[in-house]
C-alpha cells in the first residue's frame, strides 16, 4: 500500500529504507484515486516510534492511505519536540467539520489513572463521540481500547495484580468474522499493561462480539456494530525490540518489572528477541482497512 505522509517525516525515510512504498504529497496528487481518508489520534509518548510501527503496520494492501496524525490539545507532551507536533500533527478542533474513512486511537500509558483523572479525558470523549458520525470504522488500540470499551459501553477496567507483560497465544474464535480472515487458529501478540476488562464483562455485553482470547491475557480482539468500533487489548503494532526497551527502561527507574513472557530465547534477555507477531499483525491491519474501511465507506465522504 502507498503511505501518503508528508515528505519530511522522519519515519517516511526509516520506511523507504525497508522497501515500504510512501509517497508525499505530490505525487500522490497526480495518482487519479480517491485514497483513504485515515486519522491516528497518538497518545502513545514516543510519538515518533509510533508514527513508524502504524504506518508500517498499515501498508500492506493495493490501497492508497492518506493520514492524518492528530494530538490532544489539553495535555502537553513530555517526550516529543513541540516544533514535530506543530509541523506533523493537528487537533481536534481543524477537523471535527471533516470524515474520515478510518481512525486509530492508540494506547497511552496511564492505566493506573482512572479515566476522569486523566488531563485530556473529556477531549478525548468528544473525539469517540464525534467518530460515531464522522468515522467509518474506527480501532482502538490498548489503553485506548479500554477507554473506548468503557465510554461506549461502561465497561471498567480492573488493576492486574502485576503487569501483563510478553508476547501471549490467542485463539481464534470465530474465524467467519472478516477481521480475522487468515489468522491462524492460535496467533501470538505483544502485551504491556497493568490493567485489563474482564473477559466475563466483555462476553456479558450483548453489544459486543469477542473475536480473539486467551486464559493467560483475557480477550484481544472484538468489535461492535459489525465493526464501526473495533477494540483490540494488545499491542500488535510493537516492533521487535519495544518490549526489550521498555524491560531495560524499568530495571533502570528500579520498577518492579519481570521479564517480558515467551520473548527472548530461552528468556535469556542478552540475546535478539523472537519477532513472531508480525505476520498476523499485517493481516489484522490490512483486514480492518479492507473489510471495515474501504469496502464499506462512501465514495464521497
Amino acid at each position: 500500500m502507498p503511505i501518503k505522509t508528508q515528505g519530511d517525516l522522519p519515519a517516511k525515510e526509516i520506511l523507504e529504507n525497508e522497501n515500504i512504498f510512501v509517497m508525499d504529497e505530490s505525487r500522490a496528487i497526480h495518482q487519479d484515486i480517491r485514497p483513504l481518508q485515515v486519522c491516528i489520534l497518538n497518545l502513545m509518548p514516543l510519538k515518533e516510534d509510533t508514527e513508524l510501527q502504524l504506518l508500517r503496520a498499515l501498508s500492506n494492501t493495493p490501497l492508497q492511505v492518506d493520514i492524518t496524525f492528530l494530538t490532544v490539545k489539553s495535555h502537553e507532551s513530555q517526550n516529543v519536540s513541540a516544533n514535530h507536533l506543530n509541523k506533523f500533527y493537528t487537533t481536534f478542533e481543524y477537523i471535527k467539520d471533516q470524515k474520515f474513512d478510518g481512525m486509530i486511537i492508540t494506547g497511552a500509558p496511564i492505566e493506573h489513572l482512572d479515566y476522569e483523572t486523566v488531563d485530556y479525558w473529556e477531549e478525548l470523549c468528544q473525539i469517540m463521540d464525534w467518530t460515531k458520525t464522522n468515522v467509518t470504522s474506527t480501532m482502538h488500540i490498548c489503553w485506548g481500547a479500554q477507554a473506548g470499551l468503557y465510554y461506549h459501553f461502561g465497561i471498567n477496567k480492573v488493576l492486574l495484580p502485576k503487569k501483563l507483560f510478553g508476547v501471549y497465544p490467542f485463539q481464534v474464535l470465530n474465524r467467519k468474522v472478516p477481521l480475522v480472515r487468515g489468522f491462524d487458529d492460535v496467533f501470538y501478540a505483544p502485551n504491556s499493561r497493568h490493567t485489563a476488562i474482564l473477559t466475563e464483562d466483555i462476553e456479558n455485553c450483548p453489544d459486543l462480539k469477542v473475536l480473539a482470547k486467551s486464559e493467560e491475557a483475557g480477550v484481544f480482539l472484538c468489535l461492535s456494530n459489525e465493526g464501526k468500533q473495533i477494540f483490540v487489548m494488545g499491542h500488535p503494532e510493537y516492533d521487535r525490540i519495544t518490549l526489550d526497551k521498555e524491560y531495560h527502561r524499568d530495571l533502570e527507574k528500579g520498577l518492579p518489572i519481570d521479564l517480558p513472557y515467551n520473548y527472548y530465547p530461552n528468556d535469556d534477555a542478552t540475546k535478539r528477541p523472537l519477532l513472531q507477531w508480525r505476520a498476523n499483525s499485517n493481516n489484522l491491519f490490512s483486514n480492518w482497512l479492507n473489510y471495515y474501511v474501504y469496502q464499506v465507506t462512501p465514495y464521497e465522504l
